[in-house]
């Protein structure tokens, strides 16, 4: 019994401290707080101009009130202010904010994956001019071979 469980805790630390999963945790990390940046950056900066420019909407007080239990609709001055009540609410500015966050997040994986894709080509292409610059082809039989050979070691005629 402990034999298995001390094989299952080795099994796990290999795990954990493999160096994919420690990328994969500091990724999370990065984009939690990269959503946090996204998202404030949507409430602070996007979304109050826009509100300016549609009348001085403040798209995180668009909200409809359902009836309460006696069927009444009651009217609140903020979201706030209906929460506190204890009045159901239907919340669509904080969901147009949080719509335009996530186009926002898309957006931005969707630019870094694009440049670490053209990154990754360039970098594929610098080593196949490497691994051709460390070749030469032989004037007698065409074959690779190594740029510091004096001789060819398939026909063995001097290339220098």
């Amino acid at each position: 019994m402990f034999e298995g469980l001390k094989k299952n805790l080795n099994e796990f630390k290999t795990f954990a401290v493999r160096g994919n999963v420690v990328d994969m945790a500091v990724g999370i990390i990065i984009g939690a707080a990269f959503g946090k940046i996204v998202d404030s950056m949507v409430k602070d900066i996007i979304m109050p101009p826009l509100g300016w420019a549609m009348g001085k909407v403040d798209f995180t007080n668009l909200y409809l009130t359902l009836p309460n239990y006696d069927g009444q609709i009651v009217s609140y001055p903020s979201l706030e202010a209906a929460k506190a009540a204890g009045a159901v609410t239907i919340n669509y500015g904080v969901f147009i904010n949080t719509l335009i966050s996530f186009i926002l997040v898309a957006f931005a994986v969707f630019l870094l994956i694009k440049a670490i894709n053209k990154l990754k080509a360039m970098t594929e292409k610098e080593c196949e001019v490497q691994e051709e610059a460390k070749n030469k082809t032989c004037p007698f039989c065409f074959s690779e071979i190594d740029l510091r050979a004096t001789k060819c070691p398939h026909c063995t005629s001097s290339v220098e």
